[in-house]
């Protein structure tokens, strides 16, 4: 009997990562510069992540830190799942980041500097995993966030002009 190796991409569109975004942290790139960012696995149960999936979820005030040479998050809240009963857990119980050892002494020895912290950016699936990306971030001063709102409005009225220009002509 003879076998033929067969891919199983016959699902995927071209040019698609892969990746579902459930949900991100819009706000930690209004308050932070991201100079890097990562990608962790998170350790959950089976409730929350269908919770997850449902899109339940908040993390907006969360953060992460390392402790013991293991990554944290803290403050991200999972809503419990309406038919978990027993098996909910607590929505804000402290969740453990899963990834390399060398990459997390990388990112303590950027966070143990004055000014850098963890910052979780977007949580998403992929290859059917929950994965949660955090950003290293230093922080914004108020000038700073007057300058990108500023930026973001010439290049608005920019695109206009250049979208009504085009018709005109």
């Amino acid at each position: 009997m003879i076998f033929t190796a067969t891919s199983n991409t016959g699902n995927k569109q071209p040019g698609k990562s892969g990746r579902k975004i459930i949900m991100s942290n819009r706000k930690a790139r209004h308050e932070f510069f991201v100079e890097d960012s990562f990608e962790a696995g998170i350790e959950l149960f089976g409730t929350e992540v269908k919770s997850i999936r449902a899109g339940k979820i908040n993390f907006l005030d969360s953060f992460c830190y390392v402790d013991k040479g293991e990554l944290f998050v803290r403050g991200f809240h999972i809503s419990p799942y309406e038919q978990g009963n027993i098996f909910n857990k607590d929505p804000l119980r402290l969740k453990r980041l899963l990834m390399h050892k060398r990459e997390i002494n990388r990112m303590y020895s950027y966070v143990s500097r004055d000014g850098y912290t963890l910052v979780p950016l977007s949580i998403y699936l992929k290859g059917g995993r929950v994965k949660l990306e955090i950003g290293l971030c230093k922080g914004k001063k108020l000038y700073d966030k007057r300058d990108d709102a500023a930026q973001r409005v010439m290049k608005r009225e920019s695109e206009r002009y250049v979208k009504e220009r085009g018709r005109g002509e």
